[in-house]
């Protein structure tokens, strides 16, 4: 029978753990199964490093109150019957040192989401049984500008986590081109983030626009490899550069958090070395493992805040590629219609063009 409650102290705080052995993360292969109490702790464990991913950023919680097990789904906005759900305002009944910024949404709609701003933020939403953190590209001092770049990396069927590696290393190389330093991570699953801070001043049409160009360069430098096409079926055996990723209200899971996934994988932050060694897999990095990878290593994003870039280079490639007549891209199907995107309909549904009849 689970025990009734412990508490886990972080940060000067006593968070209060209730059922800490129901299980979250059944065994696999022999493993060991990861109970609430043990998705605590390890938030308690690597929450000052996260918090460098997370610090005053409005963030959604994805929360799996049963656990995840074989069959869950998530509740989507067409489908609220769901195991799990993603938390964008912040929950009534929360601990005043639980802070909120302000965002609003591409409907209009607005919302206070929990802003972290210690650690102990990380474990009391454990307690509520988040597994994932998805933070804003942006501070709670400026919602409108983005300071992160995000380079979203996804395997397409077919493809693995070694196609996204190959990619990464010529994503490093353009990085160097553009005078611009990235910091990878793993997803969590086959793919691999990249994050480049930049001044906030631009707008997240901006941000997005410069991703676009981004992944439209890796296409010139590896054809056939990567694509930007949005819809899946003209996508093919590719790795996608998600440049939507970069749109407002589109999140990536923070560094650190945990993945609802089994096993308890964890997007893990990596060096460039050891991302390019090619020598590890996304499974090496879990709830079990990163803890003391972060003891023995420390943080590899130790310096992402010492600097951050200016996009006018990336931008400059979207304007010559304007030019040159390639278009904005479509946004995610749940967006309202947004200035200068094109048709938003999949190739395969768009109407034909009539045909004139045979005059003979």
């Amino acid at each position: 029978m689970a025990s009734d409650a412990i508490e886990i102290e972080v940060g000067g705080r006593d968070v209060r753990i209730s059922s800490p052995d129901r299980v979250i993360f059944p065994a696999i292969d022999g493993g060991h199964a990861a109970t609430k109490g043990d998705v605590a702790r390890y938030y308690a464990s690597v929450g000052e490093a996260m918090l460098r991913a997370m610090w005053l950023r409005p963030t959604t919680l994805e929360r799996w109150p049963k656990g995840v097990f074989e069959g869950a789904v998530i509740a989507t906005r067409q489908d609220n019957r769901g195991d799990a759900f993603y938390q964008k305002r912040v929950p009534k009944g929360a601990p005043g040192w639980v802070e909120t910024a302000h965002i609003t949404f591409p409907s209009g709609r607005t919302a206070d989401e929990v802003c972290p701003t210690e650690p102990a933020v990380l474990v009391w939403a454990a307690q509520m049984g988040t597994i994932t953190f998805h933070p804003w590209p942006v501070r709670r001092e400026d919602v409108e500008h983005p300071d992160e770049l995000r380079i979203d990396l996804d395997p397409q069927p077919g493809t693995d986590f070694a196609d996204a590696l190959r990619v990464a290393a010529e994503a490093r190389v353009l990085l160097h081109d553009l005078g611009y330093v990235g910091f990878p991570k793993t997803s969590g699953g086959r793919g691999v983030h990249i994050y480049v801070r930049i001044e906030p001043r631009w707008t997240f049409t901006d941000v997005r626009h410069a991703a676009i160009a981004f992944g439209r360069e890796l296409e010139r430098r590896l054809p056939g490899e990567v694509t930007t096409k949005w819809w899946k079926e003209e996508r093919g055996e590719t790795v996608f550069v998600d440049y939507n990723q970069n749109a407002r209200d589109r999140t990536i899971a923070s560094a650190y958090s945990l993945r609802s996934r089994p096993g308890a994988p964890v997007s893990a932050p990596l060096t460039w070395d050891e991302l390019l060694a090619g020598s590890i897999q996304p499974g090496d990095f879990t709830l079990f493992t990163v803890p003391d990878r972060l003891a023995d290593i420390g943080d590899p994003h130790a310096a992402i805040d010492d600097v951050a870039h200016s996009l006018d280079p990336l931008l400059q490639m979207y304007e010559r590629d304007e030019s040159e007549g390639l278009d904005d891209m479509p946004y995610p199907p749940d967006y309202p219609k947004m200035p200068g995107e094109p048709m938003r309909v999949q190739p395969s549904r768009a109407r034909k063009p009539e045909t004139d009849a045979d005059p003979s």
